[in-house]
C-alpha cells in the first residue's frame, strides 16, 4: 500500500480524527483534573442510577479497567455505588455533588464542541456522516457475529 492509498481508506480517517478528538478530551479533562474516560462515565450516568454491568458496553471498556477506573473515582467523590433495592446483586452507580458539578463543565464543553462543528458542516454532510458511521457500525456488528 503506498502513502496515498492509506488516507483514502475509511478507517485510517476515522482513527486519525478519533485519536486527535481523544487528545483534546484527554487535555481538557487534565484541566478540570480527569481524564476521558472518567468524563464518559460521568456523562453515562443516569439521575437514577446506572448499572455498573450497563457502563462497560456503553464505553467499550474491559470490566477490568472500568472496575478500576470507577473505584478510583468514587475514591475521588465523583460517584458512589449502592445496591438496587429491588435486586440485591446489582449495583447502581449515583453522582456525587461533585460529580454532577464536573458533569455539567463536560456537557457545556461537549455542546460548544458539537455546535462548532456543526456550524462548519451542512445538514446533507452531516446526515451522509451519520449514514456512513451507521453502515460503518452495521458491519462492525456483521464481522463480529461471523
Amino acid at each position: 500500500m503506498n502513502e496515498d492509498s492509506k488516507t483514502t481508506l475509511i478507517d485510517f480517517t476515522i482513527r486519525h480524527a478519533w485519536h486527535r478528538i481523544s487528545r483534546m478530551y484527554n487535555q481538557k479533562a487534565t484541566i478540570h483534573g480527569l481524564t476521558m474516560s472518567y468524563g464518559f462515565i460521568l456523562m453515562m450516568v443516569e439521575k437514577e442510577g446506572t448499572p455498573s454491568t450497563k457502563l462497560g458496553p456503553m464505553m467499550g471498556m474491559e470490566p477490568t479497567s472500568l472496575s478500576r477506573t470507577m473505584k478510583s473515582m468514587e475514591h475521588e467523590g465523583y460517584i458512589r455505588r449502592e445496591e438496587s433495592a429491588n435486586d440485591k446483586r446489582k449495583v447502581l452507580i449515583f453522582l456525587t455533588e461533585k460529580g454532577l458539578e464536573k458533569r455539567r463543565l463536560i456537557r457545556s464543553f461537549l455542546l460548544s464542541f458539537n455546535e462548532e462543528l456543526t456550524s462548519k458542516v451542512s445538514k446533507t454532510d452531516l446526515k451522509g456522516f451519520y449514514n456512513v458511521m451507521e453502515a460503518l457500525d452495521n458491519v462492525l456488528e456483521n464481522i463480529e457475529n461471523e
